[in-house]
């Protein structure tokens, strides 16, 4: 039974409490309970229709929630009253509509003035983005990922202690989205909170304190990388080097460990598929055995994505 949390319950930079969202018959968020703790990286995944962007939206206060309350920094998301507590968020939708007669700079100005925050800003942050170049080139002669800088730009706009971002790193190139990722990891730094929500799980994977998995509306598992590995029971798959002879000798050893599952890749390479809990037996039978090389591999978060979701 998930745990009712209050507003001032715990240090969450946000927290959800039993929140629903239904569309008339259609229920996009089912009774979610989650808290991101303040200053982390933290990741939202999901299949398309999972709710992330509903999440996003309640957040923002621009729909509300049939049922359940929501908080950022302690304060609780409802009507009015979060208008100060927004000017602390920053988002960047999936798909951000731009004006294309606008430069760089007047789009940046143009967003400063809807949310409060100062112009001066902008000219920095255009050069913090990697834009300072194109600062006065009109908005339609910029690429997808110049386009997504330049959202990413907004989104930093009023120096947000929360940012939201949707599908963030459409559109750039492999150099772009590892400079992208450097950049939130700067922000987690200076003790931003960052909730990211991607498709693309393999850029996860390794950069995100903690995340949450949605499926069908529902949570459907929340933690670490590491501990949604543990949770889902996925075989560890080892990767065994050594002159065939040796390799020869292996099963035999091995055979006193139920669930093991052992192929010959070729004559000099044995894969082994083991349940967690027999890896450092395996490892250290394996490793008596003299052989060449071991290479020890977790299951992806792609693996563990879909093995969970399988499950929800």
């Amino acid at each position: 039974m998930a745990t009712a949390f209050t507003d001032d319950d715990g240090d969450a930079a946000v927290r959800l409490d039993g929140v629903v969202k239904r569309y008339g018959e259609h229920t996009a968020l089912d009774g979610v309970t989650l808290a991101v703790p303040r200053g982390q990286l933290f990741g939202l995944i999901g299949h398309n229709g999972a709710g992330k962007s509903t999440l996003f939206k309640l957040l923002l206060n621009l729909i509300t929630p049939t049922a359940g309350r929501l908080w950022i920094a302690g304060r609780e998301v409802l009507g009015t009253a979060s208008r100060d507590t927004r000017r602390r968020v920053g988002y960047l939708p999936e798909n951000l509509v731009l004006y294309d007669n606008l430069d760089g700079l007047e789009t940046l100005q143009f967003f400063a003035r809807m949310k409060g925050a100062p112009p001066s800003q902008c000219a920095a942050l255009l050069e913090h983005v990697g834009l300072g170049g194109v600062g006065r080139k009109p908005v339609r002669g910029y690429s997808k990922g110049m386009r997504q800088r330049l959202g990413f730009a907004q989104a930093l706009l009023g120096q947000p202690e929360l940012l939201l971002l949707d599908e963030p790193t459409s559109g750039l190139d492999p150099a772009g989205t590892r400079d992208f990722f450097d950049r939130l990891q700067q922000l987690r730094d200076a003790g931003v909170t960052l909730v990211i929500s991607s498709h693309v799980l393999a850029e996860l994977q390794g950069r995100v304190d903690a995340l949450a998995m949605l499926a069908g509306g529902r949570l459907a598992a929340q933690g670490t990388v590491q501990q949604l590995r543990e949770r889902s029971a996925l075989p560890l798959r080892l990767v065994v080097s050594a002159p065939s002879a040796r390799l020869d000798a292996l099963p035999a050893a091995l055979a006193g460990h139920g669930g093991l599952q052992l192929q010959r890749q070729a004559p000099d390479r044995l894969l082994v598929n083991l349940p967690r809990a027999q890896k450092m037996a395996v490892l250290g039978l394996v490793t008596h055995a003299g052989v060449d090389d071991v290479q020890l591999h977790e299951p992806t978060l792609e693996d563990v994505y879909f093995d969970l979701r399988s499950a929800a």
